[in-house]
C-alpha cells in the first residue's frame, strides 16, 4: 500500500503518494462547477458497487446521471443543505470519489452527523481517497451514522478500519438491504 502524505494548502487538502499511482489526489470542498462530474462519479461508483444488487434497469437508466446532476446542484446551492459537507477528490483535473455529510434525518438521533454519501472509483481503492474524503466530511470529534450495503465487506471494512461498528439496525432502500453502522466520536478525539 502507497505511503501517504497529507498537506494542507488553503482549503485544500492534497494527498500525495508515492510513484506507484504517479499524479497527486487533491481533496477539497464540491464546488457548483463540479456538479456534472460529481453525478458520473456517482453513477459511475453504483454501477461498480450496486451491480447484482440493484436491477441494471436502475443501475444504467439513462435518465440517472441527469438526475444525479440535478441532485448535487440542489446539495450544493439550497439553502436548506447549507449544513451539509461535500467534498469530491480529484487527480489530474477529473475526479475520481465525493462525500457528503449531513445532519441527521432523524433529529431525536445520538449522533450529531450522518455520512450520506461516500464513493470512490474501484480503480482508486486502496489511494487513500476515501479516507481523505471521509475526513473531509467528518470531524473526527462528532458522532456519526451511516448505511452502508450488506452484503459490502468491502465498504464494511473500511468503515470498521474508521471506527464505526454495526449497531443491528437494517433497512431496505432502493431494493439493498442495508446496515447502519455508527462511530462515538468522543472515542474518535
Amino acid at each position: 500500500m502507497p505511503e501517504l502524505l497529507g498537506i494542507r494548502c488553503g482549503e485544500h487538502l492534497i494527498v500525495t503518494y508515492d510513484v506507484v499511482v504517479g499524479s497527486p489526489l487533491i481533496v477539497r470542498t464540491a464546488q457548483v462547477e463540479d456538479v456534472a462530474q460529481m453525478a458520473r462519479v456517482h453513477v459511475r461508483c453504483w454501477q461498480e458497487t450496486y451491480r447484482g444488487l440493484m436491477s441494471d434497469k436502475v443501475l444504467f437508466d439513462p435518465d440517472f446521471p441527469a438526475a444525479r446532476e440535478r441532485m448535487w446542484t440542489v446539495v450544493l446551492t439550497d439553502e436548506r443543505y447549507r449544513q451539509n459537507r461535500a467534498a469530491v477528490a480529484e487527480r489530474d483535473g477529473e475526479l475520481v470519489g465525493i462525500a457528503m455529510s449531513g445532519l441527521p434525518e432523524d433529529a431525536a438521533a445520538s449522533w450529531t452527523r450522518h455520512l450520506y454519501v461516500l464513493y470512490v472509483y474501484a480503480a482508486d481503492h486502496g489511494t487513500g481517497a476515501g479516507r481523505a474524503l471521509l475526513e473531509a466530511v467528518i470531524d473526527p470529534a462528532e458522532s456519526v451514522a451511516l448505511w452502508v450495503a450488506d452484503p459490502n465487506p468491502r465498504a464494511q471494512a473500511f468503515y470498521r478500519k474508521h471506527g464505526f461498528v454495526a449497531d443491528g439496525t437494517t433497512r431496505v432502500e432502493d431494493g439493498v438491504r442495508e446496515l447502519r453502522m455508527v462511530r462515538d466520536g468522543a472515542r474518535r478525539a
